[in-house]
């Protein structure tokens, strides 16, 4: 669904990534790829997947899988990782702390833009009771022909919210989203408060990019969106 483009100039779009940001997912999602992935025969750890895959779309993952794993990531694979990720989500997933109380603070429009699949950010977001503060401006990579780093999922979101590039900010918490924002020519916040932060692999990514600025509690966003 578009929104209306009677925004005025000044005023600026908050796109937020969903998994790392909205809720924390990544250790979920991580942990259950690996398991996928080592009981197709393939050797990789949790911090090899972590550099890989962080932030990434499914298609860029399934071809990840391809050429470095020689694995073809076909549609019983896929099902099987889907259902496993889903029943842990259930009962495991929880909203980033704050996030909540942020987003009912936050003023302007505000979207979603995630390299997830569609069904699977509407099922995180109404897991951890968010959803209703963000739909029905929802999009996914599944949308675009690129996933990030490239910047089409940004480009889509700000278009279909009406808002020019200039004037949208994204919080991301991958390498890869922070790319694609850069590459959309938007103003990006790095948030570091997810669980995933810990691991040092993550650690020694970040060290690599430059956002605008980093932040690990969620309410600073109010802050930075005012001043970034």
């Amino acid at each position: 669904m578009t929104a209306s483009p009677s925004h005025q100039p000044s005023e600026r779009l908050v796109i937020f990534d969903c998994d790392g940001v909205l809720v924390d997912s990544e250790p979920v999602s991580i942990s259950v790829l690996v398991d996928a992935m080592n009981r197709a025969g393939a050797d990789i750890t949790e911090a090899d997947a972590y550099r890989l895959f962080l932030g990434r779309s499914l298609a860029t993952v399934t071809d990840c899988l391809r050429d470095q794993y020689g694995m073809e990531a076909g549609p019983s694979f896929l099902d099987d990782m889907r259902h496993a990720l889903y029943d842990r989500f259930r009962s495991e997933l929880k909203p980033i702390p704050g996030i909540a109380e942020t987003l009912d603070r936050l003023e302007g429009p505000r979207c979603v833009a995630s390299s997830s699949q569609l069904e699977r950010i509407r099922l995180s977001l109404t897991l951890t009771g968010l959803i209703g503060r963000l739909e029905p401006h929802i999009y996914s990579a599944s949308m675009v022909k690129n996933g990030k780093p490239a910047p089409d999922l940004f480009l889509h979101a700000a278009s279909e919210m009406g808002v020019e590039p200039r004037h949208c900010i994204v919080v991301e918490d991958s390498p890869a989203g922070v790319q694609a924002a850069k590459a959309a020519g938007m103003k990006v916040l790095l948030f570091t408060g997810g669980t995933h932060a810990l691991q040092e692999t993550y650690r020694e990514e970040i060290r690599r990019i430059s956002p605008d600025a980093t932040f690990d509690a969620m309410p600073d966003l109010l802050h930075l969106v005012r001043t970034v």
